[in-house]
């Protein structure tokens, strides 16, 4: 097994590469719904609660709204669009009264650095075009089945954004990938800026 798709080798420090989705509801049901969808665009190799650990030395768990309660996050391998098997996980921000849940799909910069994928150019924020573009194709494909509200990709972009103030639009000026749903049809927006 490689460094990038060891589970031990991850978690543990530095950021993420994200796809941050606001589900646009507060109940299990939605957020099952893009949970599932997510995982299955992505194409994630099992379903893990213990990222200190690797799957052979634990049971698999459910893809469920119930393991992430008991565990927090849960974590897979994932296939980049470069063939490379890495590490990812996702978590879900529940909103409760005050907005609507949140779910974080990620891969850990640490594995993306494993695998020699390229994600920062000098600027104040990491972007990939690569990285970007493959996590907005998942988005699309889960967006089929579980419509949401909107998502963003990038370097830890889960909760910059939300639905009310886009107002069904894309920003002009963008220094995030987003994905904005419009009469039932989602648009993505790489970063520009």
């Amino acid at each position: 097994m490689t460094h990038a798709a060891s589970f031990r080798h991850q978690f543990r420090s530095g950021g993420s590469y994200e796809l941050g989705i606001e589900v646009g509801s507060t109940d299990d049901a939605g957020l099952q719904a893009v949970l599932s969808a997510v995982w299955a665009a992505a194409g994630v190799q099992g379903c893990y609660g213990h990222g200190d650990r690797e799957p052979e030395e634990q049971e698999a768990v459910p893809c469920t709204v119930a393991s992430l309660e008991e565990f927090g996050h849960l974590h897979g391998r994932v296939r980049l669009p470069s063939g490379d098997l890495v590490v990812c996980g996702v978590m879900a921000v529940r909103g409760g009264d005050d907005s609507g849940d949140w779910l974080d799909f990620s891969v850990p910069d640490s594995a993306l650095d494993a695998a020699g994928v390229s994600y920062w150019d000098g600027r104040s924020f990491y972007r990939s075009a690569l990285i970007d573009d493959w996590l907005a194709a998942i988005a699309a494909e889960a967006f089929r089945s579980a419509p949401f509200s909107c998502a963003a990709v990038g370097w830890e972009v889960s909760g910059c954004i939300d639905a009310a103030s886009l107002g069904g639009e894309l920003p002009e000026k963008r220094s995030v990938g987003y994905l904005v749903p419009r009469d039932g049809v989602l648009r993505y927006g790489p970063a520009n800026d």
